[in-house]
């Protein structure tokens, strides 16, 4: 049960590099503790060596089911968190297990409401577990990732994000091993102080990064930057010391108890093509408080297109269509006098990311300076 005595406090003035703990704004004999979560129990002799897991259901491929065996289409979220875990080999002698269904939905459908349900699910959980496994469906597994790394400071926890590309129907379901494969990830000693990892088709991610590639393929998201390791045949392999995303901006949220939702200021993206004008532009501008533009190239836009960016009064990012690459800012538009004014570069960072991002540094109220230092973490700004 989301317990909403709690909130999040940092014990570091520096809020790029702070770390964040939860306290009870309640004495601790008036807290009650009601655990309706089912769990999976070892035996006695093992329960105190054993890491503690927490898994957060929300639906996705992972938890779907087809209308026959070779179906990879027109599936529907079907299963609980229950369901999948009945289906993998038995875990009691890794770890302990409890789990939470916060949503059980297809991942285009999450929504502000359902992501804060998620960041309150991981942030109640922090100080209990040892690790943490999210299953989330792919389509918008990368932009739950960022959010949550660039606004919760698990310390050593690991948090990782787990899907699939085949409903669990699917002759060749691979839901079944990408969930196994994560629950060993977060309980591994050696995940820690990693942030946030994503586990699928046998690989791990850094979930800052990470970007789905192929809508189809097993062999779904990019890796260029947090390509961290493998899992084969039950060895976990980094190839690398832990370390967290270089840049990455840590925002503290400041959420009233009993909120429903974030309510973001309002970012769109606008998608760069040959032929394009400023017509969607100026239909936006006054609509929104910040813009996204996914470029062609590393920042190309026509020529008009530019001159009116330089003459919109919000915030406007730009970014690139194409998956790979980033936006310098030596691409930026700039006016006579040098100015890019209001434009930011994305660097790194996708269109989604970018417009995750924006939002993130409108709703602290950042100025265009802060804006640009932000996004310089990830080499643009």
């Amino acid at each position: 049960m989301p317990n909403n005595t709690l909130e999040i406090t940092t014990i570091c003035s520096d809020v790029e590099n702070s770390q964040f703990t939860l306290q009870s704004t309640v004495p601790e004999e008036e807290m009650r503790v009601e655990n309706t979560t089912p769990v999976i129990h070892p035996q006695l002799s093992q329960r105190r060596s054993l890491p503690r897991i927490k898994i957060l259901g929300t639906g996705g491929t992972i938890a779907s089911k087809a209308a026959s065996s070779s179906a990879t289409a027109d599936y529907k979220v079907d299963l609980t968190i229950q369901d999948m875990l009945d289906s993998i080999p038995d875990i009691s002698r890794i770890c302990e297990v409890e789990y939470e269904q916060i949503c059980n939905v297809d991942s285009k459908n999450i929504d502000e409401p359902i992501l804060l349900k998620i960041y309150n699910g991981i942030s109640e959980s922090l100080q209990k577990f040892d690790g943490i496994v999210i299953t989330h469906g792919t389509d918008s597994l990368a932009e739950t990732a960022f959010f949550i790394e660039s606004t919760i400071d698990a310390g050593e926890v690991p948090i990782v994000f787990v899907g699939s590309m085949r409903p669990s129907s699917s002759v060749s379901a691979d839901g079944p091993m990408n969930l196994y494969q994560a629950i060993c990830i977060a309980a591994d000693s050696k995940s820690r102080n990693r942030g946030v990892l994503v586990s699928l088709n046998d690989q791990i991610s850094a979930g800052y990064y990470i970007t789905k590639t192929n809508a189809n393929s097993l062999d779904s998201f990019n890796v260029r930057q947090g390509y961290l390791g493998n899992f084969v045949n039950n060895e976990i392999h980094y190839y690398y010391p832990p370390v967290k995303p270089q840049g990455c901006h840590k925002f503290k949220l400041n959420i009233p108890t009993g909120t429903e939702s974030f309510n973001f200021p309002d970012v769109c993206i606008i998608y760069g093509h040959q032929g394009i004008t400023s017509k969607l532009l100026n239909i936006v501008k006054s609509e929104y408080e910040g813009i996204v533009i996914a470029t062609m190239g590393a920042g190309s836009m026509p020529d008009n297109v530019n001159v009116d960016c330089l003459r919109v009064e919000i915030p406007i990012v730009y970014s690139k269509r194409s998956m790979d690459g980033m936006i310098p800012r030596a691409n930026l538009p700039r006016n006579s006098n040098g100015d890019s004014n209001m434009c930011i570069a994305s660097g790194y960072l996708s269109p989604e990311k970018s417009r995750i991002l924006l939002q993130l540094c409108l709703a602290c109220n950042y100025g265009i300076d802060e804006i640009r230092h932000v996004f310089r973490g990830v080499y643009g700004g």
